[in-house]
C-alpha cells in the first residue's frame, strides 16, 4: 500500500516537473513583434521580388523605408525583379 502511494506521488511530481520545464522552454521562444510603423512614415512603392529557389513572387506596395530590404523566402533573400519609382 505504501509502495503504491509512493509511486503515485512520484509520478505526479515527475509530471509537474516535466510540465514546468516544458513551459519554461516554450516561454523563452516568445518574441515581441516589431512595433507598428507610423502611418505618416509609410510611403508608396512598387517593387516586385522573386524567390530564386521556388519562384514565388511578392509585390511590395508600401514601405516605411526609402530603400526597403528584400523579403526572405525559402530561407534566402528574394531577388528584385522590377522597380518603379512613385
Amino acid at each position: 500500500m505504501v509502495g503504491l502511494i509512493f509511486r503515485i506521488v512520484l509520478a505526479v511530481a515527475a509530471a509537474v516537473t516535466i510540465y514546468l520545464i516544458g513551459a519554461a522552454i516554450i516561454r523563452k521562444f516568445h518574441i515581441d513583434p516589431p512595433p507598428e510603423p507610423d502611418p505618416e512614415d509609410v510611403r508608396p512603392v512598387d517593387l516586385r521580388y522573386r524567390c530564386g529557389v521556388c519562384g514565388a513572387e511578392v509585390t511590395m506596395t508600401a514601405s516605411s523605408e526609402e530603400d526597403p530590404t528584400a523579403p526572405r523566402h525559402c530561407r534566402e533573400d528574394m531577388e528584385l525583379v522590377s522597380s518603379t519609382s512613385t
